[in-house]
């Protein structure tokens, strides 16, 4: 591998003290970050609008590590799955989710998961590393071209649900989410990007003091310390009552509403007591929550609730004055949908590196 470092690595101010230690106008450094970042440049050659000499200046000194898609699958209902190779020879995915009115990417935020759910996918990976800024800006960029090619429509809407637990690679999805949201990038609205976490209380706070304007989203599935024990190793260490605190802290500053996304199984949490610490847990903190189908990954510990296990959860948030939506989830006849990133459909050599 080179030894030169990443020029997509470089903040937009450290582009400006390398141009003006080469005694290059200011305004050189912004042309620059502009093919970056709002023009997807792929290399010191398309940017045209600079000197020659200063782009092979550019490629002495730094180096291009742009990803690219492996394989594109298509799944039946519209969705696209990216197997996207890094440029160290590792593997993520992401997705392309169309609807009639949005055009939504689901991304990555690192290689594999340290979680350990045992209802999913991605997490029988080893968590490899932490992806940087730009392979997560990358990610979104390719939908957005995506989108307009293959549906004739840029993307909407950025969930943080691929693989990966955002919050455990904190500072580099945040410069993400600004590059992304920046007039200077692609200028969408933090108000259509949603992060998902397993539920880290001390950086949910931290999401709440660092005054992000992003959604926040939930993987919760059960409200009871002994079933999400089970399920989710992550409630040894923050257990339902800390959670719960952290998330009545983000509404008190931000003011917006988190999302639980709840998977409801067959002899898990499909019980009246399961329904209840929902219901309880939802009087306090503001939320809406998105009951969600499951997706099969081969572990017979997990199988689809009866339709009746979700009507008792819509009914009886309901009865507390609480949206739940049931969710059908997209693309799972190319294992796209919620749990199901794991690379599997991709040759060894590309999911690991030694």
């Amino acid at each position: 591998m080179s030894a030169k470092p990443d020029f997509r690595s470089l903040r937009r101010e450290e582009v400006r003290a390398h141009f003006a230690a080469w005694g290059e106008p200011a305004y050189r450094a912004d042309q620059v970050y502009d093919w970056l970042w709002a023009k997807g440049a792929q290399s010191f050659d398309d940017m045209s609008n600079l000197p020659k000499t200063l782009r092979a200046k550019l490629a002495e000194e730094f180096e291009f590590r742009p990803q690219r898609i492996e394989s594109v699958q298509r799944s039946s209902d519209g969705t696209l799955k990216n197997a996207v190779r890094l440029h160290d020879g590792l593997v993520v995915e992401s997705v392309l989710i169309p609807t009639e009115k949005r055009i939504t990417a689901c991304v990555s935020s690192q290689v594999g998961c340290a979680m350990g759910c045992a209802f999913c996918a991605t997490a029988r990976l080893k968590r490899m590393r932490n992806l940087e800024p730009d392979e997560i800006y990358d990610q979104v960029r390719a939908i957005h071209e995506q989108g307009t090619t293959e549906f004739g429509r840029p993307l909407t809407n950025i969930v943080f649900m691929g693989m990966g637990e955002p919050l455990m690679n904190y500072k580099n999805t945040l410069e993400a989410i600004d590059r992304i949201t920046s007039p200077k990038g692609l200028g969408l609205s933090p108000k259509r990007i949603t992060l998902s976490t397993v539920g880290l209380p001390k950086m949910i706070r931290k999401l709440a003091d660092d005054g992000v304007k992003f959604n926040l989203a939930v993987s919760l599935h059960s409200a009871r310390d002994e079933v999400r024990a089970q399920i989710m190793p992550v409630n040894d260490v923050a257990p339902i009552a800390e959670l719960r605190s952290s998330l009545e802290y983000w509404y008190s500053v931000t003011k917006r509403k988190v999302t639980f996304e709840y998977v409801v199984w067959r002899d898990v949490n499909d019980q009246p007591e399961d329904v209840r610490a929902l219901v309880e847990l939802a009087k306090r903190v503001p939320c809406k929550v998105n009951l969600i189908e499951y997706n099969a990954i081969g572990d017979e510990r997990f199988r689809q609730a009866a339709p009746e296990a979700l009507q008792d959860y819509v009914d009886g948030l309901a009865r507390v004055g609480v949206v739940a939506k049931v969710r059908h989830s997209r693309g799972k006849d190319i294992d796209a949908a919620c749990g199901q990133l794991a690379n599997k459909k991709l040759p060894a050599e590309l999911t690991s590196i030694d």
